[in-house]
């Protein structure tokens, strides 16, 4: 027998980032023509990582979050 938990599958970690930077967009707390930059301010420690995931899908830090917000599924996603 398949449990839920089996089924339940791992978030991109920047599918994650993609859905809270369309909220904050959503939101008005973010313009769609900010730089990509603008989020480092608001994830700290976390932000390194992140900050690499983005350069190897060859993202800028001065591209605007609208690019982020266009990805329609990250390579390694299910």
């Amino acid at each position: 027998m398949i449990t839920d938990d089996m089924n339940q599958q791992v978030i991109h970690p920047l599918a994650k980032l993609q859905r809270q930077v369309r909220s904050l967009v959503e939101r008005k707390l973010l313009k769609p023509s900010d730089s990509i930059w603008k989020i480092a301010l608001l994830y700290g420690d976390d932000w390194a990582f992140l900050k690499q995931e983005l350069l190897d899908y060859e993202f800028t830090m001065q591209d605007p979050v609208s690019e982020l917000m266009l990805v329609e599924r990250w390579d390694d996603e299910e």
